[in-house]
C-alpha cells in the first residue's frame, strides 16, 4: 500500500476546501485517512497543525469550525433549547486526531477507539460565534498498527468547554481485507 506522503505534500494550514477534498477520499491516496464529509464533518479549517509542536511536543493541531444558528444539530437538540451535542465535539477531536495521523504519513483508514476521560463545562449555543479545537499528541506508534494517542480542549468564543484525555485513534488496513483494529 502506497503512504499518504505519495499522494500529498503536507502544510502547516488547510482551508475547509482541502478538507472537503479529503472527505472525498483520496486526498491521502487509496486506503488512507479521510474526514467524514458534511454535516458530519466538524470543522471549517486547520489553521496549525505540526510535527514538533503541542505540551508533548509530538504535534498540535488546531481547527475552527463557525457556528451559525442554521446548523443541523440545533434543530434537534433540543426543540427551543438548542445545544451542540457534546459527543459532536468529541467526534471533531477524533476527526483532528485521525488527520493528523495520514497528515503526519502513517496508512491506513482511521477509526476513533476509545478515550481515557471527557470533561464538559460549558456548551455550545447557537448565538455563539467560532469554536476552536486543540489538539496535542501525546504518543504515536507506527507499524503493522498505527496508533494516535491525544489530549484535547474545546474553546467556544474562547471559553474552554470541554476537555478529552487520551484519545485514541488507530488506523487499519483496509486493502486486501487486513485489519489489525476493532471493527467500528
Amino acid at each position: 500500500m502506497q503512504g499518504p506522503h505519495d499522494f500529498h505534500t503536507p502544510k502547516s494550514s488547510y482551508s475547509k476546501e482541502d478538507l472537503l477534498e479529503s472527505g472525498k477520499g483520496g486526498y491521502f491516496g487509496p486506503g488512507n485517512a479521510q474526514l467524514p464529509a458534511p454535516p458530519m464533518l466538524m470543522m471549517d479549517r486547520i489553521t496549525e497543525i505540526s510535527m514538533d509542536g503541542g505540551a508533548f511536543g509530538k504535534g498540535h493541531v488546531i481547527a475552527e469550525l463557525d457556528i451559525t444558528p442554521d446548523l443541523w444539530f440545533f434543530q434537534c437538540h433540543f426543540p427551543g433549547d438548542p445545544v451542540m451535542p457534546g459527543c459532536l465535539g468529541l467526534d471533531a477531536m477524533w476527526q483532528i486526531v485521525g488527520y493528523w495521523l495520514g497528515w503526519s504519513g502513517s496508512p491506513g483508514k482511521g477509526r476513533a477507539l476509545g478515550v481515557g476521560e471527557v470533561k464538559f463545562t460549558g456548551e455550545i449555543t447557537p448565538d455563539k460565534k467560532l469554536v476552536r479545537y486543540e489538539i496535542d499528541i501525546k504518543r504515536v506508534r507506527r507499524g503493522k498498527l498505527n496508533l494516535g494517542i491525544a489530549d484535547g480542549r474545546v474553546y467556544v468564543d474562547g471559553e474552554h468547554v470541554y476537555t478529552a484525555i487520551d484519545m485514541k485513534v488507530g488506523l487499519k488496513n483496509v486493502l486486501g481485507g487486513e485489519s489489525d483494529l476493532p471493527a467500528s
